[in-house]
């Protein structure tokens, strides 16, 4: 059976690793006009207290593909990639799930998190079959033994990319536990931004996103440049948040 890190391996020659800096959205690492937030960032009402995404995913690129196609093929190429997507998932909260702990709970001895749940799908009727499920919930060792559906689609309608406190359901009532959010790609935030605030208006405490693509187009803007300036090798010992401040694990 193939390892977290022979089943990663392959990653690492397109993985891109998020930074924060000048011209960097400071909740969702976007790249901005030298704001610091990006407009969905600024526009979105923040119910989230740490967000970071392990790679940006590129439109029409490789890990764009595999988040994807993990979703929409069927069969042994599809569980083949949810497993490699598992173990990314898996190499990065092993060295990084205090950094994102810290980032939430805002204390220098915060370890992990005591709930992990997933962003419900945007397709009510295929929620309780989406790979992304098994992934965090059975594959992915760091989050198997906390995993919860905590959250569901409410009947409200309101637009896909509309960030709206009403848009999920908490299944239960929750007693200010730390929560980390997983999901597979952030495109504008609201889902995750609407879960967040369902967890909370349920009673969790701090409340952290991480997902495996910060979804962006290349040929936005000046993003090519700045995509081109990341020259460094993916390292799986640094990320989004310890990188800025040094403290690397």
């Amino acid at each position: 059976m193939a390892t977290v890190a022979e089943l990663t391996a392959p990653y690492e020659n397109f993985l891109l690793a998020p930074r924060r800096g000048p011209g960097v959205c400071e909740v969702c690492f976007t790249f901005t006009r030298g704001y610091s937030r990006c407009y969905a960032c600024a526009g979105t009402e923040q119910a989230l207290d740490a967000m970071a995404p392990i790679s940006y995913s590129i439109a029409h690129e490789q890990l764009h593909h595999v988040l994807a196609a993990y979703k929409r093929e069927p069969g042994r190429l599809g569980r083949r990639l949810a497993v490699q997507l598992a173990a990314v998932l898996w190499r990065h909260l092993a060295v990084h799930e205090r950094c994102l702990a810290r980032a939430a709970v805002r204390h220098p001895n915060a370890e992990r998190f005591e709930l992990v749940t997933t962003v419900p799908s945007s397709d009510g009727a295929r929620d309780h079959t989406h790979p992304l499920l098994a992934i965090v919930g059975e594959l992915a060792g760091p989050t198997r033994d906390r995993h919860q559906r905590l959250l569901r689609r409410s009947d409200r309608p309101v637009a896909p990319h509309a960030a709206d406190p009403e848009k999920f359901v908490c299944t239960r009532r929750l007693s200010g536990e730390p929560v980390l959010l997983i999901d597979d790609t952030w495109t504008s935030g609201a889902n995750a931004q609407s879960a967040a605030a369902a967890l909370k208006a349920a009673g969790a405490g701090p409340v952290a996103a991480l997902v495996i693509g910060r979804h962006l187009k290349r040929d936005w803007h000046e993003n090519g440049r700045r995509l081109g300036d990341i020259s460094s090798p993916f390292e799986w010992s640094e990320c989004a948040l310890c990188a800025e401040s040094g403290n690397r694990a």
